[in-house]
């Protein structure tokens, strides 16, 4: 029986602490590198920074879109940095922020979650707002082959408030909702349950949410987007060793110089690391 997600995680997070650091190759940054806006840039790009990280890092994250744009020559060199990242011991969280319903559900999660896939990865975002059930295809897949799954729940963008902070009902907003369903997935998981949330750290105090899922917390927002490491007990309180801190331009701005990635990640990660045993 393959590992779950949740145990292999905890692992890489307490072997290599617990960063993420995004592959987000969007033009600008391309340039920033000196490379062109083509399928070769995107390649030079993504080689680099699996080069530099995916043997010290708990997690690499790609943003699938970014490569999605280049059709598919760009979905090839997804592949093969999904293939090359997790050989070399990094877990993938495919940052593809899926959702929908039924047998197209099930689809997203087959291309992203069964293990002989090409884009098979150890974890994929998804979106529950279709309903939280419309998840099940994606569950029960990431479940039968170890994987995990993230689940937009408190993000950091602005819009996000007029659903998430939404109240039902039972006088319980929409994010709340959903990290309650996640803590129920997560039940009696040991050492941590495989089906996370996304929670932004820029979001300030959460206190009054129960981020006690038994599960991680992906946190963007660390860097470029003004939080730093030493706010994430203050935003996460309890929950803070669960998290998985997301960096993304705060390290890639270093490249395309391996070595100064590298001491970037490395910045990152003992900050994040001496915030975290804090607390």
């Amino acid at each position: 029986m393959t590992e779950p997600f949740g145990a292999r995680l905890r692992r890489a997070m307490d072997d290599r602490g617990p960063l993420c650091v995004g592959i987000d190759p969007h033009a600008s940054l391309l340039a920033e590198w000196g490379l062109n806006d083509d399928v070769a840039g995107l390649e030079r790009f993504s080689r680099t920074v699996v080069e530099a990280m995916a043997d010290r890092v708990a997690v690499l994250k790609p943003q699938s879109a970014f490569f999605e744009r280049f059709g598919s020559r760009g979905v090839a060199v997804l592949e093969k940095a999904v293939e090359e990242a997790r050989a070399a011991g990094a877990l993938v969280v495919m940052d593809a922020k899926r959702g929908d319903i039924g047998s197209t559900m099930a689809a997203y999660a087959e291309s992203f979650l069964r293990k002989d896939a090409p884009l098979f990865s150890d974890a994929l975002t998804v979106s529950p707002y279709l309903g939280y059930g419309s998840l099940k295809p994606a569950i029960e897949l990431a479940r039968e082959n170890g994987a995990g799954l993230f689940v937009l729940a408190l993000t950091s963008n602005p819009e996000g408030g007029e659903v998430q902070h939404a109240v039902r009902a039972d006088g319980r907003n929409v994010g709340a909702t959903m990290l309650a369903h996640l803590a129920q997935e997560n039940a009696g998981e040991e050492p941590l349950g495989s089906f996370g949330a996304v929670v932004g750290a820029t979001l300030g105090d959460l206190s009054s949410y129960d981020l006690a899922v038994n599960g991680p917390l992906l946190a963007p927002g660390i860097g470029a987007q003004g939080a730093t490491a030493a706010d994430l007990p203050r935003v996460f309180g309890a929950a803070v060793r669960n998290v998985v801190p997301n960096v993304s331009r705060g390290v890639l701005r270093h490249g395309p110089d391996v070595g100064a990635l590298r001491t970037a990640a490395e910045r990152f990660a003992e900050e994040i690391r001496t915030a975290v045993t804090s607390v």
